[in-house]
Order: structure tokens, then sequence, then C-alpha cells
């Protein structure tokens, strides 16, 4: 057995393969749940309906998948270009953190004006954080993959000493949170009597502007190019440290967004829990959507379903939540072996 490389990858394969593979992913499923002793069928009944069952569990899903649609754009942009960006956890924090400073009522402006201004804030915070990785591989030849890693522990700690000091609410009876968001910077919600919120809009938006970026720009050629081969772009004449500085501070402001949808648009104030791992999915996000910034909006809501989906599994049949890891896992597996079927044929001798 041998695998050749194809000239030309059919549409029906293209789009079969990944649907295949979550649908095997759900397949391996089995095996977890029957070793926990939980019913088969009246698992993933208990798992479908709390996702997309009735009104309330579809909101819950698409609320969950806001910040992960802009976590998995921000680990598409960089990986692309092959900047691994393992550090959108930290700047969703620190996104947060600026959101607040600016929206709590340091500045009290019309809607019009402090949303965006708001959500500037955000992005410009996650930008500069990831402006710091990404100099240090530029200049100095750092590994990014660490310095990103280990800024995650370091803003969470900075964020955890802001909100017990300076940033802890007066009336939070020395809980550590911030003061909450003024209205005039809130994101007005998108469904009555849901949690759903302009963040989605947002979101749906970035993945839209990411993609013409990327395929129908001269800076989203630049990207693709340098992730493919930077010798070659850089013999074209390619200025390969501008273009991973610039994919640095997009990837970084995309994941700073998703802080400021998570706390303008849901919580309300900062917390040390404000995320329980959105900067991490986003990786798996981005791979399962196989960097394609159209395609994280998919594979965004098949996360948040599984993880949404499980929690209600979870109340019902008492099998623990952890299941919905294990079935993003399996996902991320096959999807890589879809990729390989899409991009190789086999040849048997």
């Amino acid at each position: 057995m041998r695998l050749e490389q194809r000239e030309r990858t059919p549409v029906a394969l293209a789009v079969g393969a990944p649907v295949a593979a979550v649908a095997l992913s759900l397949a391996l499923a089995v095996l977890p749940l029957w070793a926990a002793g939980a019913p088969i069928g009246p698992a993933f009944v208990a798992m479908v309906k709390g996702a997309l069952g009735s009104r309330f569990a579809l909101s819950e899903t698409l609320t969950r998948a806001t910040p992960l649609i802009l976590t998995g754009l921000a680990v598409v942009v960089a990986f692309r270009a092959r900047l691994w960006n393992i550090g959108a956890e930290g700047q969703l924090y620190l996104g947060a953190m600026a959101a607040v400073l600016v929206g709590s009522g340091a500045v009290v402006l019309s809607p019009v004006v402090m949303i965006p201004l708001v959500l500037v804030a955000g992005a410009a915070a996650g930008a500069l954080l990831m402006l710091v990785p990404t100099l240090l591989k530029t200049r100095l030849g750092v590994d990014e993959v660490v310095t990103t890693l280990l800024l995650n522990f370091v803003v969470l700690l900075f964020v955890q000493m802001m909100l017990e000091g300076p940033m802890q609410d007066p009336m939070s009876l020395g809980w550590p949170q911030s003061a909450p968001i003024i209205p005039e910077a809130t994101l007005p919600p998108v469904l009555e009597r849901t949690r759903v919120h302009a963040g989605l809009i947002v979101a749906i938006a970035a993945a839209l502007v990411v993609w013409i970026m990327m395929e129908r720009t001269v800076w989203g050629f630049e990207i693709r190019a340098t992730g493919a081969n930077p010798d070659a772009a850089r013999f074209a004449g390619m200025r390969i440290g501008w273009i991973m500085v610039r994919v640095g501070l997009i990837s970084g402001a995309l994941a700073g967004l998703a802080g400021v949808s998570e706390v303008a648009g849901l919580k309300g104030y900062l917390t040390r829990d404000l995320s329980p791992g959105f900067g991490y999915s986003g990786i798996a996000v981005a791979m399962l959507a196989q960097l394609h910034p159209l395609g994280v909006l998919a594979a965004a809501f098949f996360v948040a379903a599984v993880f949404v989906g499980a929690d209600s599994m979870s109340r019902a049949l008492g099998v623990s939540s952890y299941i919905a890891n294990l079935i993003v896992a399996t996902a991320l597996l096959t999807m890589l072996l879809a990729g390989l079927v899409t991009r190789y044929r086999i040849r048997w001798r």
C-alpha cells in the first residue's frame, strides 16, 4: 500500500469525509458509554435533546459556540502561517479584563459608541499580548509554543491578582470579581428569553471577514504562502517577519474578542472562572474545521453541542459529562484521518 497525492479532491469526498469522521467519532462514543454502564440509546437521545431538542437547548448551544468560533478563528489564522498560537486562553482573559476596565464605568457614552469601544479594547489587549511571543519568534527565534503556553498562566495569575486587588468590586463582599459592565457597554440579546447575545453576530461576521481575507486578498495569499513554504515566500520578496507580526496581531485580537463576548455579552463581570478552557478548545475547533474559517462555524457548533448535550445526559442518566472530552478528542483523530484521505489516494500493489 502506498499514498499518492491527489491532483484534485472531488467535492463529494471533500464534504463527505468530514461528515463521516464526525459520525465515526459518535459511533466510537458507544465504547465509553458501555463501559460506564449507561444505556446507549437513551444516552444519545438525552444528548441530542439536551443540545438541540428545544428552543432553550439550542440557545445554550449557540451561546457556548460563540467564544469557540472566535478562539477557533484565532488558531486558524495563526496555524495557517505556521505560527503556533497556544495562548488563546490568556488572550481571552486579557481581552475580557480590558473590556471591564473600559466598560465598567470609566467612560459612559451611548451604546452606539460604548459597544464598539469595548470590542476594540478587548481586541487590542489580545493582540498586544500575542505580539510578545511573535516578536520573540521573529527576532530571537524563541519557540512560540512555549511562550504562548506559559503566558496563559502568567495572565491568569495577573487577572487573579487584579480581581483580589484594584479591580475588585466593593459590592462583592470580598468575592474576587470585577465591577459589572454598565448597560451601555453590554452586548444586547439576540433572542428574547435566552442567553444568546450579539457576540454571536460578531463571531459570524469575524468568520466571514477572515475567510475573505484568507481567500481573496493579498494579505491572505502572503499568510498562506508563508505557511506553505517560508523559504520560497522569502525568496519571492515577501517580508516574513512583518507577515508573522500581522498574523500574531490578528490572531490575538480574535481571541481577545472572545473574552469581550463572554464578559460583556453573557456574564456581565470578570471572574477567574470566566472560561472553562475556550482558548484550548479553540485548537480542537480549528483542527476539526481543517483550518478553514467557514468550517470553524460548523466545528464550533458541533463541539458546543457535544458539551451542552453531555451535561444534559449527565443530569439525566448520571453519566460523567467528561464523555464530551472523549467525543471531541475522537472526532479530532478521525478528522485528521479524513484529511489524509482527502489529500491522498490509497494505491494497493
